[in-house]
């Protein structure tokens, strides 16, 4: 009986890899843990609420797990530069930290393509930062996915990312440096099944998710 927690289901990639932890037979149980509850789901969904600026008052919901997902991110458009790295560095590392010190021994964190701790620009650098510091804590399955441009509805609208996903939808048929939310789930879900871990960059990423599960 596997019992899989998702940090961050509100987001597009957590809605759709959400919709495929219901749907697998290969999971029993799936418990959401955010600052909101996600409406329309199943049984088989677990949603716990949490602050995640004082996370460590809240270890039950990071109890009993066998494996976790962690989809968290925001924009620096969106919270500014320190919400920026307090979402995808700090939240997603606290996260890490108590499931681990629970008896979690697998994670899977989605970051991005150009991730790297020693960049000078803020994005990367953030992600690669958690990608490290996540590493460190010692999981024995540990996976990272670093897809480029995803390709989504949001339903808040970014112009800049609008405009590149048009481009997307008429020059990257091939899917080279853009990749559909599902198909980013469904690479995470389908590894993490297969007993497959390591660094999935967005080529990887591409291939596995379009396989079927």
């Amino acid at each position: 009986m596997t019992t899989a927690l998702l940090l961050g289901a509100t987001g597009e990639t957590g809605k759709e890899l959400l919709k495929l932890l219901v749907e697998s037979a290969a999971i029993a149980k799936v418990v959401t843990v955010g600052r909101r509850a996600v409406e329309g789901t199943s049984d088989k969904v677990e949603h716990k609420v949490i602050d995640f600026d004082n996370i460590k008052e809240f270890p039950d919901a990071f109890s009993n797990i066998d494996k976790a997902y962690c989809c968290l991110g925001t924009t620096r458009g969106k919270a500014g530069k320190e919400g920026f790295i307090k979402v995808d560095y700090d939240y997603v590392l606290n996260s890490a930290e108590l499931l681990k010190k629970q008896g979690c021994d697998e994670f899977h964190l989605l970051t991005s393509r150009g991730s790297n701790a020693s960049s000078w620009f803020l994005y990367p650098s953030t992600k690669g930062k958690a990608e490290e510091a996540v590493r460190d804590l010692g999981f024995s399955k540990y996976s990272i996915y670093r897809p480029g441009l995803l390709l989504c509805e949001r339903e808040e609208k970014r112009a800049g990312e609008a405009v590149l996903r048009w481009l997307a939808s008429w020059t990257d048929g091939s899917g080279s440096w853009s990749v559909h939310v599902q198909t980013v789930a469904r690479s995470m879900l389908r590894s993490s099944i297969e007993g497959n871990f390591g660094t999935f960059e967005h080529a990887d990423i591409v291939r596995i998710g379009k396989a079927s599960l």
